[in-house]
């Protein structure tokens, strides 16, 4: 017997025939003898309609209020999850982030998990009866509901998971596991039986859509084993006898052989912004990304070139298309202040990655990524790397082609 946490996405509970099958998926667990908790997102499209409903009455509102609203999507998914589980004689209840409570910061829109309570849960799963918890929320200090962010409910899971001390965490979603990249553009990319938390980690962060960065940051933190699975899988299908299906994100030391690169990722819609002439003197770049910080403006890529005359030198970052207008804003305010001569700003752009953890002992994986791209005439605006990840910044009408050719040079397809 285990303890589970068991994830579905709002397009796995998207309508009733699709809840009546998680329900399904869920008493399979249970009748395997399992303790199951269960953590679901609002039915596909809800939380755009509410977010929608939220902006019509004001564009500029009160986060809290906000954060009420928004939250209402869980509050259905549970309460339906909960209901089909009774229909098929599966003991259930359903709970809310404040009933737990899952407390969380004051940061409304974007709270972050501090603690969950899960005594009483715990006590009614030993019992034999699931406990259906609703993803994406929580309860402040002061007593006021708070979100997690878009994708929260995949951190809500992992959280929970890690305080139930649970034996594993499944994620279902709409895909059976984590590729060696996007099939929609590689047909024949391949699905990895096991990723480490570091290479999902990286992979999440460069644009990865199975699973949200926080929550395999969480998972890493935590050392929650996590499953990546589909939920469109027939709930009565003959698995493997350890439950093992789709991909297993899970410690280095569990992945016998570690592969050079594991996957490339892309993200579209970045911007680059440049700011020409910056005074080289120390505390200026502080000064800079502490601007966009207040402005809660996410930086990705960073890069200072080297000063000629130990005067002046150059900043390139890179943030989100969506976030140009408001980053123009801010450091034009700035403009005195940094003392910068004139800024740049690009978008259209994409950043392509290659992630793996074998690139710790491997020479020459960044010279043939370079060379690759070369060869195909893709031109490399920036470059970031890590210790098991480089990331370039190209025009985004080049994302297919860069990411085909990659994929293809690391030998990454299906046999």
């Amino acid at each position: 017997m285990a303890r589970l946490v068991m994830k579905f996405g709002g397009t796995s509970v998207g309508d009733l025939d699709r809840i009546r099958n998680v329900a399904a998926h869920v008493k399979r667990e249970v009748s395997a003898g399992h303790e199951v908790a269960v953590v679901v997102s609002a039915m596909a499209g809800e939380t755009n309609r509410l977010v929608d409903l939220a902006r019509g009455i004001s564009a500029i509102h009160d986060a809290r209020e906000y954060d009420v609203i928004v939250a209402a999507g869980e509050q259905v998914s549970v309460g339906l999850l909960a209901m089909a589980l009774h229909e098929i004689e599966v003991p259930a209840r359903s709970w809310l982030g404040w009933q737990l409570p899952v407390k969380t910061s004051n940061v409304h829109s974007s709270a972050r998990i501090q603690d969950i309570d899960v005594e009483v849960l715990a006590q009614q799963l030993s019992e034999g009866r699931v406990a259906v918890v609703a993803g994406f929320q929580g309860v402040s200090d002061a007593g006021r509901i708070t979100t997690l962010g878009r994708g929260g409910s995949d951190t809500s899971a992992v959280a929970l998971a890690a305080a139930l001390k649970a034996d594993r965490c499944d994620i279902y979603t709409d895909v059976d596991g984590v590729y060696t990249t996007d099939p929609r553009i590689v047909e024949n990319a391949r699905r990895l039986p096991r990723v480490s938390y570091e290479e999902m980690l990286e992979m999440a962060s460069s644009g990865a859509k199975v699973l949200q960065t926080r929550s395999a940051e969480l998972a890493m933190v935590h050392n929650v084993n996590l499953q990546v699975r589909s939920s469109f899988d027939p709930p009565d299908a003959d698995f493997p006898a350890d439950g093992l299906v789709g991909t297993l994100i899970c410690s280095e030391e569990e992945i016998m052989e570690q592969e050079v690169v594991s996957g490339v990722a892309y993200a579209r819609n970045e911007a680059k912004v440049t700011l020409r002439n910056v005074p080289d003197r120390p505390g200026v770049a502080a000064l800079i990304f502490g601007r966009l910080a207040e402005a809660a403006i996410n930086v990705d890529m960073i890069v200072q070139n080297v000063s000629s005359d130990g005067q002046k030198t150059d900043v390139t970052f890179t943030i989100a298309s969506d976030d140009l207008l408001r980053t123009m804003q801010v450091v034009e305010v700035a403009q005195d202040e940094v003392g910068y001569g004139s800024v740049e700003q690009k978008s259209g752009m994409a950043k392509i990655s290659i992630v793996g953890i074998g690139m710790r002992s491997h020479a020459g994986v960044a010279q043939r990524m370079f060379q690759v791209l070369a060869d195909k005439g893709i031109n490399i605006d920036v470059i970031s790397t890590s210790e098991i990840k480089i990331s370039v910044l190209v025009d985004a009408d080049y994302t297919e082609l860069a990411v085909r050719a990659l994929h293809d040079a690391f030998e990454l397809a299906a046999s």
